[in-house]
């Protein structure tokens, strides 16, 4: 891979508690065919072994001054000690390809003009239950069927110049004490200050993480589509890609329809027919999808995923919809509501 200038490399690994997977983030990393770089593991406060398998691996350890500081607060600890022009923040449940570093390296040598990028799970889960196999693939698809010039940012696998992280001031780990949507926050505030941001769709690296029904849901509900309606609402507005685009949007207006018809259906039998026209119109916008699902994985696995889908319209749906009814009963009553919010709840 021809490299311009070498640039060095500071891979930020966040941890709290990260055993069962370190060990395996870091041997990848090690292992990369890139000889400039460092790998700084911020240990926020774990009570298992992370920090003593961070140093028999190699990488270089620091601690947060408190613990469960959060990764944003971790990754800006990190940000202040380390020697690279360029950071790399890995996830410790991420487990990058050997010539993952070289490319990121790349892109920021001969494309002198980009400030960001971030790349995506690949399509092999380390997991194999049904969940974790659909929430990767899906994440997968979504990053791989977006525009390259990027609205926002992603930190499981995402690199930034260091002067660019430090100039916008890095996360915003005040209103981001919990693992959210720190890493969109961190993207908005890049491009709103003029920096171009990159979506690589060749560099991918594996997820090792288990998804189950609770944590799916929890994630989903509390730490992306609360947090981030309110973020549209107040900051950035819709933006046509990644996984707020017009089908997904259309798709949530329909799932809500589907459900908004079931208790008439006792009393007028014939709305079946308008149920049966919705549901096949969301399997129409969400063909790629299943499509994708149906190569990779079957068509059991493309049946079975069809529920997780409407569900997930549902309540990223309805959490949109209850915050823009939150704010314009704000703006009823005449309440100044603030621009900032917590990951939790609205400050007003």
């Amino acid at each position: 891979m021809l490299i311009k200038k070498q640039p060095f490399i500071s891979v930020i690994v966040p941890v709290y508690n990260g055993g069962k997977f370190l060990e395996k983030c870091l041997d990848a990393l090690f292992a990369s065919d890139y000889s400039a770089f460092e790998v700084v593991v911020v240990d926020d406060g774990s009570t298992d072994d992370s920090a003593k398998i961070s140093r028999e691996k190699g990488a270089t350890v620091i601690s947060t001054p408190r613990r469960r500081s959060g990764p944003a607060a971790a990754r800006n600890l990190a940000a202040e000690k380390v020697r690279g022009e360029i950071l790399l923040f890995v996830d410790a449940d991420v487990v990058v390809k050997p010539d993952t570093i070289a490319k990121v390296a790349a892109r920021f040598a001969n494309q002198p003009e980009i400030s960001a990028l971030f790349g995506s799970y690949d399509d092999e889960p380390g997991e194999k239950n049904f969940l974790s196999q659909y929430r990767n693939l899906l994440h997968h698809f979504i990053h791989q069927n977006s525009n390259s010039e990027a609205w926002t940012f992603w930190a499981g696998l995402g690199a930034i110049r260091r002067e660019a992280f430090r100039a916008v001031g890095g996360f915003d780990c005040v209103r981001f004490a919990v693992p959210s949507i720190e890493d969109i926050e961190l993207g908005a505030r890049l491009r709103a200050a003029g920096h171009q941001i990159l979506l690589a769709k060749e560099i991918q690296a594996k997820h090792l993480k288990k998804w189950e029904a609770v944590s799916v849901l929890r994630t989903d509900i509390f730490c992306r589509a609360l947090p981030w309606s309110k973020f549209i609402l107040t900051n950035q507005g819709l933006v046509n890609d990644m996984n707020l685009k017009t089908a997904d949007r259309l798709s949530a207006v329909l799932v809500g329809l589907s459900i908004a018809i079931l208790p008439f259906l006792y009393w007028k039998p014939v709305l079946i027919l308008l149920l049966v026209f919705l549901l096949l119109t969301i399997v129409f916008l969400n063909r790629k999808i299943f499509r994708f699902f149906l190569e990779k994985k079957g068509l059991s696995f493309a049946l079975a995923a069809f529920p997780w889908q409407f569900l997930y319209f549902f309540y990223s749906g309805t959490t949109f919809v209850l915050c823009w009814f939150w704010f314009a009963l704000l703006r009823a009553l005449n309440i100044k509501k603030g621009e900032e919010f917590s990951g939790t709840g609205f400050v007003i």
